[in-house]
């Protein structure tokens, strides 16, 4: 997924509180020029209408910055909220060439029911939902689909398993577990060994 926001300098004498009240959101850009960073201000309903879509570490922004004649390619790496309010106070956007290896955070979409499932009583359990990738900003992928559909009772998905975008791979231990089907819960049989529904029926039948 890629956006599109404007941002404009921000005088450095402005004070934040102000300039919220004038529905204008502080923001700072790092990367753009090496160690430097730059200040900024964004429309407070644009900030909120990119926050529906954008995830932290993993969309592409096309960030576009008029008043310095700067145009370029940004993650979103910190919001910033107000403890208590539900309010976002502060953003931070980090500068990427199209070609420069980042780590993002991306989802795990499952998709598929486990036979384990459906044959055979068991239980999905997801045990990762996000994994953290590197690759090229422009091939930051929004998710991962995990097809869990082969799985029987007792088979697990490791991240090695995890079939990714070419040139990307997952950092972190590649041994850790996914997704495993688990044994489903049996009816726990009664004291005679019979099942529930048997000893309900002997005691209608001697009655």
């Amino acid at each position: 997924m890629e956006l599109t926001i404007e941002c404009k300098s921000r005088d450095p004498k402005a004070k934040p509180n102000a300039l919220r009240r004038q529905g204008l959101l502080p923001v700072v850009l790092y990367g753009h020029d090496g160690t430097e960073s730059v200040s900024l201000t964004v429309d407070q309903h644009e900030a909120d209408m990119l926050l529906r879509k954008a995830a932290v570490n993993n969309t592409m922004i096309d960030l576009k910055i008029p008043d310095l004649s700067w145009n370029g390619k940004a993650l979103l790496r910190e919001v910033q909220s107000h403890p208590w309010k539900n309010l976002v106070y502060h953003l931070s956007f980090f500068a990427v060439k199209a070609q420069d290896a980042v780590e993002v955070g991306v989802a795990l979409n499952f998709i598929g029911e486990p036979t384990g499932v459906q044959n055979e009583g068991g239980v999905l359990n997801t045990e990762v939902n996000e994994v953290t990738v590197k690759c090229k900003a422009i091939d930051i992928p929004e998710t991962i689909d995990v097809d869990v559909s082969g799985l029987g009772v007792g088979d697990s998905l490791t991240v090695a398993d995890l079939v990714l975008p070419e040139g990307a791979v997952v950092a972190g231990d590649q041994t850790q577990t996914v997704a495993t089907v688990l044994q489903g819960r049996m009816a726990e049989p009664t004291g005679d060994g019979d099942s529930p529904t048997a000893a309900a029926a002997e005691k209608l039948a001697a009655e």
